[in-house]
């Protein structure tokens, strides 16, 4: 059973762009769309509205991802489950965690489920670690890693592999900034903390820490920038643009980390869980569960 168009279209559907799509799918954009419309002309139906500005889903595309989903799940399980005879397990499972991690906290699971299992192919994507449970929940991938949230959607299940400091960090160079940081007196504090420019996450865990701190400390934050990604947190602070707030395992893997200092507010954040994520159901598919209890 050849299940590559509706993994194309569950690619498409979740980026609604082309080029993206591409990348994701390892494909050219031209074969990318060719498939994708074999996959209409077979149905009956279009499944995106497109132009040269934008790809929208029909009713009938957001119809058809929960069954492309569906399909692809059951597939890979009975596919599993009828090798399980031959104790041999193969197949594709798909992995998405952000840059930091997949050297950090993942190299060792994959190296070790490499050997242990060498014939199930690993397709390994990266981003913003916030993206991971978004990306659980529409089943584009088997397995992601992130953050333990307050609380987990129904149906997601979590397995925790590490917890990691908040810090506030600085550039180095500015003395000034890493001064008013580190003022410990309350009054002075509150006032310092009002005038430095902080660059947060947008959102995501992290984000939500961060403004719970500043609510604390009865300070609206002076936002200079809100980026997606810690790497990018730490780039826009080694560049002197102001202060800003990462996992301490961001850091110290960080190629920059020598061109801020950390700075030791009176106030501590609180840590945050780190682990995987995937959809309960998921783990009946023997590749996940391998990879889950490994």
């Amino acid at each position: 059973m050849d299940t590559k168009n509706l993994k194309l279209f569950l690619n498409l559907a979740e980026s609604l762009h082309f080029g993206r799509a591409s990348e994701m799918s390892h494909l050219s954009v031209s074969a990318l769309s060719r498939n994708i419309m074999q996959l209409e002309d077979s149905l009956g139906v279009k499944l995106f509205e497109r132009n040269n500005r934008s790809v929208t889903l029909t009713k009938a595309g957001k119809d058809f991802i929960h069954y492309a989903d569906e399909t692809i799940n059951q597939w890979d399980i009975i596919r599993a489950s009828l090798q399980e005879n031959s104790h041999t397990l193969s197949g594709e499972l798909s992995v998405y965690c952000s840059v930091t991690a997949s050297y950090s906290f993942l190299y060792d699971i994959l190296r070790n489920f490499r050997i242990k299992y060498p014939q199930i192919e690993i397709k390994l994507h990266t981003g913003d670690s916030e993206h991971a449970l978004t990306k659980t929940l529409s089943g584009t991938e088997d397995i992601t890693m992130g953050a333990l949230p307050e609380k987990l959607p129904q149906g997601v299940v979590f397995q925790s592999i590490a917890s990691s400091e908040l810090l506030f960090i600085a550039p180095k160079e500015n003395s000034a900034l890493v001064y008013l940081a580190n003022e410990q007196r309350p009054e002075q504090m509150r006032k310092n903390w009002q005038q430095i420019p902080m660059i947060l996450s947008e959102q995501g865990i992290a984000r939500k820490m961060a403004n719970d701190w500043f609510s604390n400390i009865e300070v609206a934050p002076k936002i200079y920038a809100q980026v997606a990604g810690n790497e990018a947190i730490v780039t826009m602070v080694s560049l002197g643009f102001g202060i800003g707030i990462v996992p301490k395992i961001v850091l110290m893997n960080s190629p920059l980390r020598d061109t801020v200092s950390i700075v030791t507010p009176p106030q501590k954040l609180p840590d945050f869980n780190i682990g995987l994520f995937t959809l309960e159901k998921k783990l009946k598919n023997p590749l996940v569960q391998a990879f889950w209890q490994l």
